[in-house]
């Protein structure tokens, strides 16, 4: 079945972007009629569907519904539902159709939310025990425009306490699992959101990125996600900070996660835009991709490198995507390098990163942290204490580790002018065994044979979110262990659109999504 799968997926002619999905339940069917089940099929169509009259929104909602009932007990990713509230909004949804309304090009389609995001009347808790009873008044400037696009919000997915970490679990909730192996993570902090994505308990999600959260999930459970270019999309009603907090955070952002490419490209264009008091100054408009047929697309591929060395069936999953892009046509580089050195990127980043979540930490914490560094020779840059110093950061220090990143973002435009994309790691493990050591710089994850510190998990991630890249997280292949393997695509800033250009090249001639074992039914 999954070799049928693959070879079913939409073929189009190099470099187009014919929009599709793959849809499964579409095996069943003859030339002309339309799909009875939604599994897997794009949030978009079913949108179509539902506004044509060809597809009720009630039937639709009631089937995820089922599908969680089924196959969330072993999974514990969808961790919130509001039934009855769904339930009216698509009975809503589907008199409006009747009457030949259309309320957005998501009319009538339940989706779920990252429960990190705020939703109106549905519990928001974020992981953490103290908001355990947290039913915002509004919802994120995300969420809601899914909404005012016509979707209807019907349950939340599971995230780590306070989205900090790479795997989702928390006290309120419990474990998340991963429906490639239940024994694994689903990953973190969009783990739920993914995975439920990939079980087929819904149809379209939203993550946040701050340290690989969009694209280590999308790599661990097989499915599609794009960290947005900084900044083109609004973070308002994120919990941390919350729900009432106006500013926005360094470093974090927003973006889709989906089955198909299509799905994501559309969902980014709904979520695109700034917080309404600063829409007045600017719009966003993406430019189109930087190529229009496959020959004129320049790759590099960055598929390993000392500074976080990589699993092996990572490395040649990724590779293989990049030979797949040489035989349409493409020019792929397998050696370009920016002119930075990595290593140095990632104490900048990790700096920066810890001072944006450390922000709101308490000032004893923040004391702590300024005292270890001060003990600390000046040119120690060892795991934990590269975050304590970023928690210490003074406004001054803040500002020249800013210019460094301001350099190392000039490294990439340099890059870019020779490249279109980089293709690299989203991380350098697939999915791994749950470890939930209190003290996550006592875990270690085996690379190769060899142990790593666990924090290197954030090295692939930052590499490419430091300098504000737009980075898709796109399916490439599996390991010798039969889990999911992706790869993060990245572009130039808000140059997000070639990022997904290059991913639909990829989804139609290398790899489609494929659900995991026992699920496309």
């Amino acid at each position: 079945m999954q070799t049928l799968l693959h070879c079913l997926s939409p073929v189009t002619p190099q470099g187009a972007a014919a929009p599709h999905c793959l849809e499964y339940d579409s095996l069943l069917l003859t030339d002309g009629e339309s799909s009875v089940t939604p599994l897997y099929k794009s949030a978009f169509a079913l949108a179509r569907e539902i506004r044509s009259g060809q597809r009720s929104a009630e039937e639709t909602l009631e089937f995820f519904l089922h599908r969680i009932r089924t196959h969330n007990p072993s999974l514990n990713v969808v961790v919130a539902l509001d039934e009855d509230g769904a339930r009216e909004r698509a009975q809503a949804a589907d008199v409006a159709a009747q009457r030949g309304e259309d309320w957005g090009p998501l009319h009538g389609v339940p989706v779920t939310i990252k429960d990190a995001f705020c939703t109106s009347g549905l519990i928001t808790v974020g992981g953490i025990p103290d908001c355990a009873n947290h039913i915002p008044r509004s919802n994120a400037i995300a969420v809601q425009r899914y909404v005012d696009a016509g979707a209807i919000v019907f349950g939340k997915t599971n995230v780590p306490f306070m989205s900090a970490d790479l795997q989702s679990f928390n006290e309120v909730y419990g474990i998340s699992n991963n429906p490639w192996n239940t024994a694994r993570t689903c990953g973190g902090s969009s783990g739920g959101a993914a995975a439920a994505i990939a079980a087929g308990l819904t149809p379209l999600e939203i993550g946040s990125d701050i340290g690989g959260s969009i694209r280590t999930p999308s790599h661990f459970n097989g499915v599609y996600g794009h960290k947005s270019s900084y900044g083109l999309v609004s973070q308002r009603g994120h919990l941390p900070p919350g729900e009432h907090t106006l500013s926005e955070s360094d470093l974090s952002v927003v973006g889709p996660i989906g089955h198909c490419v299509d799905d994501i490209e559309q969902a980014l264009e709904l979520m695109k835009g700034a917080a309404p008091e600063d829409s007045r100054a600017w719009d966003a408009q993406l430019s189109e991709a930087s190529f229009t047929a496959s020959e004129q697309l320049r790759v590099a591929i960055w598929a390993d490198d000392e500074f976080c060395p990589v699993d092996h069936d990572i490395r040649a999953a990724i590779e293989a995507a990049g030979n797949t892009l040489a035989d349409l046509g493409a020019h792929v580089d397998f050696a370009a390098r920016p002119d930075f050195d990595p290593e140095h990127n990632h104490h900048n980043y990790t700096q920066l990163l810890s001072a944006a979540v450390g922000a709101g930490m308490p000032q004893a914490v923040r004391d702590a942290a300024a005292a270890a560094v001060t003990a600390a020779d000046a040119d120690d840059m060892s795991e934990p204490l590269l975050q304590m110093r970023g928690v210490a950061l003074r406004h001054a220090d803040w500002l020249r580790q800013h210019e460094r990143r301001l350099r190392t973002r000039r490294a990439w435009d340099q890059f870019f002018e020779a490249y279109d994309v980089v293709i690299c790691p989203c991380a350098h493990v697939t999915a791994f065994a749950h470890d939930h050591t209190p003290d996550m710089h006592n875990r270690r994850l085996t690379v190769n044979g060899e142990e790593r510190r666990y924090t290197d998990i954030l090295r692939w991630s930052g590499l490419t979110l430091n300098a504000y890249l737009p980075a898709t997280a796109v399916p490439v292949g599996l390991s010798s262990e039969g889990l999911p393997i992706g790869a993060q695509i990245a572009a130039p800033y808000l140059g997000d659109k070639t990022c997904l250009a290059v991913a639909r090249l990829l989804e139609t001639h290398h790899r489609a999504f494929l659900p995991p074992p026992g699920y496309a039914e």
